[in-house]
């Protein structure tokens, strides 16, 4: 049964995770009876708005498969008023009760955004925007201090976006009525695990 609540959509994504990690795999929703049956309809249970790292796929750590999450995947998780449309569409279309936003352990994009702010030195192209979205991550790292200011940017980019996002003109009326849960969490390569670093559904 597809979950409809933010907490029982965030139960099931963590449960997804914890099989991910034990290497317990279920592969839910992945053959042909499934694909024949969302041909028409979807009804994604949540959102996630995930970083372009090869090693971060949302759909395969958290177990999940055909018409179970819509995702978007950006440099950082960077925002723009496209992505945050694309964020937007389940929640105010169809009633998605849960947004994610994945950062991840050793981010390229962070690390590179936060050499460019540290030194003072552009980055080529469009990869510029990036960094420019991503210098209120690099001011908090900056003001927290602490061993490793690299991931501590990761960790704050998710939770300022999810934060962000949550308290938007368009999402805020969903979370105020408990109807959409917005969730900021850190993806760790190292162990499989998804930490929750703000916003979990009770």
């Amino acid at each position: 049964m597809t979950p409809t609540t933010p907490a029982t959509a965030f139960a099931r994504l963590m449960e997804g995770n914890g099989r991910w990690v034990s290497g317990k795999l279920q592969h839910p929703d992945r053959d042909p009876d499934r694909r024949q049956l969302v041909t028409q309809h979807q009804e994604p249970f949540g959102a996630v708005l995930s970083c372009i790292d090869s090693r971060v796929p949302p759909e395969l750590l958290f177990d999940t498969g055909l018409g179970d999450l819509y995702v978007m995947r950006t440099g950082a998780q960077t925002v723009d008023p496209v992505v945050t449309g694309s964020v937007e569409y389940g929640p105010m279309t169809s009633g998605t009760p849960l947004i994610v936003v994945l950062g991840h352990q050793r981010c390229g994009a962070v690390k590179a955004a936060y050499q460019s702010l540290r030194d003072g030195k552009p980055l080529p192209g469009n990869l510029q925007a990036i960094v420019t979205s991503l210098r209120p991550a690099y001011e908090q790292a900056v003001r927290e201090g602490g061993a490793d200011p690299v991931e501590a940017m990761a960790r704050a980019q998710a939770k300022l976006t999810a934060t962000a996002l949550r308290s938007n003109a368009d999402l805020a009326p969903l979370v105020r009525k408990d109807s959409l849960a917005v969730v900021g969490a850190y993806y760790s390569l190292d162990t499989g695990k998804v930490e929750v670093l703000v916003g979990a559904p009770f």
